[in-house]
């Protein structure tokens, strides 16, 4: 009997890694949705509105954009689900000079990675099997409040001039296996810029830590 343990574990923390992966995938999905509707990387008639987190979001309608945004997402859910994926990064760009004027980026912590990590942030101290798993509603409720900081910060941020262009970078562990349709990126990083650190949100497997990065217009 006592063998049959480690396999019922290993299935309870697969299928926790799963639901997990899910959620990161699904948040960053509504958040890049989000900022390239109210960043105006596209115009709003190809966005159409959707209920998630209790709030009311704006998602894409372009059919070139949800396949390119679906083909992104897929490989980074696979990374997720073997612990190979550091940070999600959304940068906004001129597509006139390339500069990057605007970086969100998205820290993910894995509990298998960081022993000290728990689900409620207690400290290194603590113990992470003292803490209580933490339900759908409320990993549903601090997503909701880093979506409503993200639409405030939007009314601080300097107005993008010109035509912007975006791209999704995934930083990953330097043993990941990478597709031919990936290529090495720079980090896309911005010059002595002005940075926002917003709230973050943790699961039962991870912890999501976000921050903004952005260039002043005399910068640009």
């Amino acid at each position: 009997m006592q063998q049959q343990h480690g396999p019922i574990i290993n299935s309870r923390k697969q299928f926790l890694l799963r639901g997990s992966t899910k959620i990161i995938v699904e948040f960053f999905e509504y958040c890049v949705n989000s900022l390239l509707f109210q960043r105006g990387l596209y115009a709003a008639e190809h966005f159409k509105m959707t209920k998630k987190y209790g709030l009311h979001m704006l998602v894409t309608t372009d059919p070139a954009v949800k396949e390119h945004m679906a083909n992104i997402l897929k490989q980074v859910e696979e990374w997720l689900m073997v612990s190979k994926v550091e940070k999600l990064i959304l940068a906004v760009k001129s597509k006139e000079t390339m500069a990057v004027l605007e970086r969100w980026q998205f820290d993910i912590r894995n509990e298998k990675d960081d022993p000290s990590y728990t689900n409620n942030g207690a400290s290194p101290s603590g113990s992470r099997e003292s803490a209580p798993p933490k339900t759908e509603q409320q990993i549903q409720e601090e997503i909701q409040a880093i979506m409503r900081q993200i639409t405030a910060c939007v009314t601080f941020l300097p107005m993008l001039d010109g035509k912007c262009t975006w791209t999704i970078l995934c930083q990953t562990a330097r043993d990941v296996e990478v597709p031919i349709t990936w290529s090495d990126a720079d980090p896309h990083l911005i010059q002595n810029p002005e940075q926002v650190k917003l709230r973050s949100f943790s699961t039962n497997m991870h912890r999501v830590d976000a921050m903004v990065a952005y260039r002043l217009r005399d910068d640009y």
